[in-house]
């Protein structure tokens, strides 16, 4: 019988001790159960990348500048020498001798980029090396009416991309002049040079239209006139 009231007061003080749980209200439930629901995946959106637009961020700069994940278009691997760009418009500024060439980047890994230019025959004339940004550079001291080749190559760690040979195919055929990497360009003659050729043709005419006025009336003053010849009287009659 002594060991019953120990008993029951060492099973009171356990229960005392035990942390009591609280019920749950409805705003707790709403809680949970919000917690519990499986948050959709934020989807990637492309970057804000332009293989043709010019002094373009490279896309890897872009997606650590951005505040949310973007996407890169796909590249070859590095260890391979970039694909040609392709060459887009081509303005020529007669006046001046000069062309602003644009093109759009491959879808290589690209350190650098430069022009050749080759007139008629001759060898290709390499220009400075551009950085990986540059899309548009401008071209010099070309010659009024003279036809030119412009080709634009890309490089990096593993070479540089090709360009048709010269000499080879026709331009036209290889990738045509906006898919390829090279354009033929025809120079047109300066505007003043046209007036001045103008104006000689035309005094040449009227040099040749008085020489041959001075001629007509010269043979007429040696020679006569038949018509009034025989047109005048016949004297003694």
């Amino acid at each position: 019988m002594l060991g019953s009231p120990s008993l029951l007061w060492l099973l009171a003080v356990t229960f005392s001790l035990a942390p009591r749980g609280q019920p749950l209200g409805p705003r707790d439930l709403k809680e949970e159960e919000k917690d519990e629901t499986p948050q959709p995946p934020s989807s990637a959106v492309p970057c804000d990348y332009d293989r043709c637009r010019h002094l373009q961020m490279p896309c890897n700069e872009l997606q650590r500048a951005g505040p949310t994940p973007c996407l890169c278009p796909g590249l070859s691997s590095p260890a391979q020498p970039p694909d040609p760009p392709r060459l887009g418009e081509v303005h020529v500024v007669a006046e001046v001798g000069s062309a602003v060439v644009h093109w759009c980047a491959p879808s290589s890994p690209v350190h650098q980029y430069w022009l050749l230019l080759r007139e008629g025959d001759g060898a290709p004339q390499k220009g400075p090396p551009l950085n990986s940004t540059v899309r548009r550079a401008e071209l010099k001291g070309l010659k009024p009416g003279g036809a030119y080749v412009v080709c634009v190559v890309a490089a990096n760690g593993a070479g540089e991309s090709s360009v048709p040979p010269a000499g080879g195919e026709d331009l036209e055929k290889v990738g045509g002049p906006a898919l390829g990497p090279c354009r033929k360009l025809a120079v047109p003659p300066r505007p003043q040079t046209l007036v001045h050729v103008a104006i000689g043709v035309g005094a040449a005419l009227v040099l040749l239209s008085c020489s041959a006025l001075v001629w007509h009336f010269c043979l007429r003053e040696r020679w006569g006139c038949p018509r009034q010849a025989a047109s005048r009287p016949t004297a003694g009659l």
